[in-house]
């Protein structure tokens, strides 16, 4: 699904991304571990086409050259980004936004609109799924939201838009137990009745694997890749920090 080749990156002239290979086939759940600043957060970016310059390497998603689709195209061809900060957008209500979002993305698929019935049905399934608040629907994104009802909410969009490649960014920041265990549960049943999607998942905790089991862990560091194993090497990570790992490089 998703092959990443000797890819360097940089944003306002410091590179970033250093000779990154990855490769994630379909079904896949990749967990990207590292240290702050290793450049994560920046993979991420680079995947939706935010404000990250490529200077050489290669991307190519689902047998398309990814480096050649603006962010919006990214989006319709399904690449989700989880925001570790999702941004508060004043004046444009959610429901206002997930409609929208959703009849363009149909549209691309060549599928007809859902109309209003039919869209509300579906928001309230998904919304049930993540013990949302009804309300939640009729305020302006993330405006006045508790840190647990954005991150919900970026599943709630997630859920919506059902897209093939799913990118979370450190979504279990700032989460308690509970919320975390929604939205994880959450992510398991979406990926069991979606079993082609890809999801890429970066944390520094281990605590998010203990609910999402990833087929690989791959630990971060300066700009690419210098580790990669299982659930494992998780657990070591927890038990005795990246120093260990860095100091092999």
């Amino acid at each position: 699904m998703l092959e990443i080749k000797n890819l360097h990156a940089e944003i306002e002239k410091k590179e970033i991304i250093k000779n990154l290979n990855l490769s994630i086939k379909k079904g896949e759940i990749h967990a990207i571990m590292g240290p702050n600043g290793s450049g994560k957060s920046t993979l991420a970016k680079v995947l939706a086409g935010i404000d990250v310059v490529i200077t050489s390497g290669t991307i190519t998603f689902c047998q398309q050259d990814l480096t050649t689709l603006t962010i919006e195209e990214r989006a319709r061809a399904g690449i989700f980004l989880g925001f570790q900060y999702p941004a508060e957008i004043t004046g444009i209500t959610n429901i206002f936004f997930l409609k929208t979002a959703l009849n363009n993305i149909r549209k691309y698929q060549n599928l007809p609109e859902l109309g209003a019935s039919d869209f509300m049905q579906l928001l309230k399934e998904k919304m049930q799924i993540l013990k949302l608040p009804e309300n939640l629907v009729t305020r302006s994104i993330n405006e006045g939201f508790s840190g647990g009802e954005k991150k919900r909410n970026e599943i709630l969009q997630l859920l919506m838009f059902e897209p093939k490649l799913i990118i979370l960014d450190e979504i279990d920041s700032g989460l308690d137990i509970d919320a975390l265990k929604i939205i994880c549960t959450a992510l398991n049943v979406y990926q069991k009745e979606h079993p082609d999607c890809a999801i890429i998942l970066i944390t520094h905790y281990q605590r998010l694997l203990n609910y999402i089991t990833p087929h690989k862990v791959h630990i971060f560091a300066n700009g690419k890749i210098i580790r990669t194993g299982n659930l494992e090497l998780a657990e070591k990570l927890e038990q005795h920090g990246y120093k260990n790992f860095l100091l092999d490089k």
